[in-house]
Order: C-alpha cells, then structure tokens, then sequence
C-alpha cells in the first residue's frame, strides 16, 4: 500500500457540551502519511477532538480540512479504530472484515482478494474461519484494524486502541502495532493515555492542556517508527519530557474528576 497523500489539517477548533467548554482554540496538522500523537490528562478533550476530526461532533468553532489527493481504491477517506473492536460474534474473522466492503461496488472477486489481502498484513490469515469468541484480546483488536485497513482510508482515526489489553497483550501488539501502521501508509492520528506508546509510535505528539483542552505543546520524533526501543535513551528523555508537560495538569484533572 503506498502512503497517504491526505493532510488532516484543524484550525481555531473550540468545542462545548453545553455549558461544558472541552476544547478551546485548537489547531493541529496531520502530516501524509505519519503518525500524530495526541496526548495528555484525563478529561482534556482528546477522544472530542477525535470526533471532531472525523466528523461525528460538528464543532462551536473552526474547521477541519483534508488536503490532497484520496487514492483510487479508497472507499472510506476517514476510518476509526475504537478501544472495542466491537466484532459481529456470529461472523468469522473474515467475515467481519468483509462487512465494510459489502456495500461497494467492488465485485466478489476483488472483495475477496482485498480481504485476503489485510488480513496477511495484519496476521490473521490463518485465523480466517475463527470466531471472535475464539481469539484474545489483542487478535480482535487485530480484526478491528484489518477492518480498518479494508477500505483503504486515507486517513486513520485511532481511539486508545490497545486500552483495553491486558499489560502483556500490550507489550506484545505494541511492536506489531508499529510495523503495521508504517506499512499502511496512512495518515494516523492515535489517542493514547500511554507516554511510552506515544514515544514508540508517534512522529509528532501534541500534548494537550487538561480541560478546557488546548495544545500546551508539539514535539517532533524525526525516527522510522519499525525498530524504536523503550530503553533508547533519546525515547526515554522524550518521554520524561512529556510527563513533565502533563504531570501538573494531570493531578489538577484527577483532582477535578474526584469533585465532580
């Protein structure tokens, strides 16, 4: 699969539920092809800002634009992975996978060789006649992006997708996560509460303010994403400096989130 061509680009995005102001004045670009980040307290406005970007909140104020060019084979521009790959238990592997495409106007043919297909790039072909109550955790999670990926998206959406993994399962998808994603090619933006994922994943990370959520700051990781170590000493100063970014905000937030 060749790389995006999309920019996601969001400016001046201020969003409220009712009284409630979550976001204010935030700008982010997306760049082709790479991986954003977005990080920092709990309750800052990370998953909002999520759905604003992929047209499920209508925001108060600014606009998002995707610039470039959507490619040929692209039935979907803007695609979400969930922290729940909430897959049909009475459909197969593959067949979960084959609902997105239902709809097309691929033929049979050309579904089926589109299913074959990500399922390989995820590592799911020989689990193609199993069903969801038959695979772990990070398998289904594993569906959820083959999924993803069958439509061929431009752009990625991607909400704490490993979350709800046990620490093990983590640590074991989190590799497979990062030559996955590169392999895609897509224009990624992650939600993660995980500084370490954020390091070992991520080109550019913006860190948010806790709530009403602003961007605090944008910092670059100019690296291939296959092969970065936790233990790498530029990757562990990076991630220091991130939790030195949120660290005060994130024990405002907790203490707010215990008030309430």
């Amino acid at each position: 699969m060749t790389a995006s061509a999309v920019r996601l680009t969001a400016r001046g995005i201020t969003h409220a539920f009712r009284d409630l102001l979550v976001l204010e004045g935030v700008d982010l670009d997306a760049a082709p092809g790479e991986v954003t980040m977005l990080v920092g307290p709990s309750g800052c406005g990370k998953t909002t800002l999520l759905g604003v970007l992929g047209g499920l909140l209508v925001p108060r104020s600014g606009e998002v634009r995707l610039d470039g060019e959507v490619g040929p084979d692209c039935l979907n521009p803007v695609t979400y992975v969930f922290q729940d790959a909430s897959l049909l238990p009475w459909r197969s592997v593959a067949g979960n996978v084959s609902l997105v495409l239902e709809n097309s106007a691929l033929p049979p043919p050309a579904r089926a060789a589109r299913v074959a297909e990500v399922l390989a790039q995820t590592g799911l072909s020989e689990f193609s006649h199993a069903w969801p109550k038959q695979l772990s955790g990070g398998m289904r999670q594993r569906v959820g992006i083959a999924r993803a990926l069958a439509v061929r998206p431009a752009v990625l959406l991607m909400d704490e997708p490993l979350s709800a993994l046990d620490a093990q399962s983590r640590a074991l998808l989190l590799d497979d996560f990062a030559a996955l994603i590169a392999s895609a090619g897509v224009t990624c933006v992650y939600v993660t509460h995980n500084l370490s994922e954020a390091v070992l994943l991520g080109q550019t990370i913006v860190v948010l303010s806790r709530r009403p959520g602003r961007v605090r700051a944008v910092l670059r990781i100019d690296r291939p994403i296959e092969g970065r170590q936790g233990e790498d000493p530029f990757l562990v100063a990076m991630q220091a400096r991130l939790w030195s970014l949120i660290r005060d905000d994130a024990a405002r937030a907790e203490r707010e989130i215990a008030d309430a």
